[in-house]
């Protein structure tokens, strides 16, 4: 914008010179004029001051015209007359240099605006970038969604509690316990021991009595519990009686025919349990084996506990023992003299020879001379 306010000042001053040179006189008042347009006035070289070259070549022409001019005292009045003409012009000159000036800052503040407006656009979609970017934003919070839903297929995937498995021996643990801690494996019983715990015996007997034979039990788990109850309920009758010498002692020498055993709401004998239960229900001579009268003469009782599961086993097993156990038989090949148990009970045997033969260490002949020994009815301690 200075550039310009010179421009509009040389114009100015060029419009006065040449009114003053068109009027000698017209410089004389110099309270008239403008002090701008003085001072353009003095800076502009001699030459243009003069106005014909008549007066040039007069030196004292010359004099007299600059003394006038630097002079305002000897100004002629004609000069007050013309000098609004040249303010006119000076002021016409401004407008117009203001006008320009307007021109120009209007277009600048156009420039401007313009300039705005463009920025404005380019700004515009960065702000609907960003309104854009906000959906992607959502979309994946679906996907989060999505993620914790997988949780509960977790939840059902994970094993459930595992319940409680009731063991097979669950039902006879105490009984275990104690055949383990008082019965030798050669089936010595400490009666002493027993009668010590003997109220550990009630509780398990108890048991029996609240937990009788089920129609849903398998085969393997009714004999096992018929066979514990023999056997437990045996010993309970040699403690109640404790100290005694022999269980044929007790009862008038008929112990097993006194009903006191009571499972469920039925009262037993040792020999219901045995003789009407256990024999013509399972039919398997091995039985004999594993129930135990508490003379030195019966099959050893088995310092375990019967079960289901070990059931076949221990009856193989306790069968093998007693046949070849020689305090109880005496076997070759052509006599034996065997328990006699082999013959109250022949009838669960069958022919003696073939059933010894199945677990008899020495093949017994056909033919074999066969006797039974006498029966010890002596506690088995």
């Amino acid at each position: 914008m200075l550039p310009l306010r010179i421009f509009s000042f040389l114009l100015t001053a060029t419009l006065f010179v040449a009114c003053t040179s068109s009027t000698p006189n017209s410089t004389a008042d110099s309270s008239d004029t403008s002090p701008s347009a003085v001072q353009v006035s003095e800076t502009l070289p001699p030459a243009t001051t003069s106005s014909s070259t008549d007066e040039s070549e007069d030196p004292t022409t010359v004099s007299k015209t600059s003394q006038e001019t630097t002079d305002p005292v000897s100004a002629p009045p004609t000069q007050a007359d013309e000098t609004p003409k040249a303010k006119t012009v000076s002021e016409k000159t401004a407008t117009k240099a203001n006008k320009q000036k307007a021109v120009q800052v209007n277009e600048q503040k156009e420039a401007l605006t313009s300039e705005v407006e463009e920025v404005a656009p380019v700004e515009a979609p960065k702000k609907e970038k960003v309104k854009e970017s906000a959906p992607s934003t959502t979309i994946e919070k679906p996907s989060t969604t999505v993620a914790n839903t997988s949780t509960p297929a977790t939840t059902v995937s994970q094993p459930e509690p595992v319940k409680e498995v009731v063991k097979p021996v669950a039902l006879h643990d105490e009984w275990d316990q104690m055949l383990r801690q008082y019965v030798s494996s050669s089936g010595k019983v400490n009666y002493n021991g027993f009668k010590a715990s003997e109220a550990q015996l009630d509780q398990y007997l108890d048991k029996l009595s609240s937990n009788p034979i089920q129609s849903s039990w398998s085969r393997q788990k009714k004999m096992a519990y018929w066979i514990n109850a023999y056997n437990a309920f045996t010993i309970k009758l040699i403690l109640k009686n404790y100290p005694v010498k022999s269980i044929t002692d007790l009862h008038g020498g008929k112990p097993w025919d006194v009903k006191w055993i009571k499972l469920g709401n039925k009262t037993y004998t040792l020999n219901n349990i045995e003789n009407d239960i256990l024999r013509p229900q399972y039919k398997d001579a091995r039985i004999h084996f594993a129930v135990n009268c508490a003379a030195k003469s019966c099959p050893p009782i088995l310092n375990r506990a019967w079960t289901a599961d070990n059931l076949e086993r221990n009856l193989e097993k306790q069968a093998k023992k007693f046949v070849n156990d020689k305090s109880f038989n005496a076997i070759s090949s052509k006599k034996i003299e065997i328990s006699k148990i082999f013959e109250w009970y022949s009838g669960d045997f069958g022919d003696i020879v073939v059933y010894l033969n199945k677990y008899s260490n020495v093949k017994i002949d056909k033919g074999a001379k066969v006797s039974y020994k006498e029966y010890n009815w002596q506690l088995n301690k």
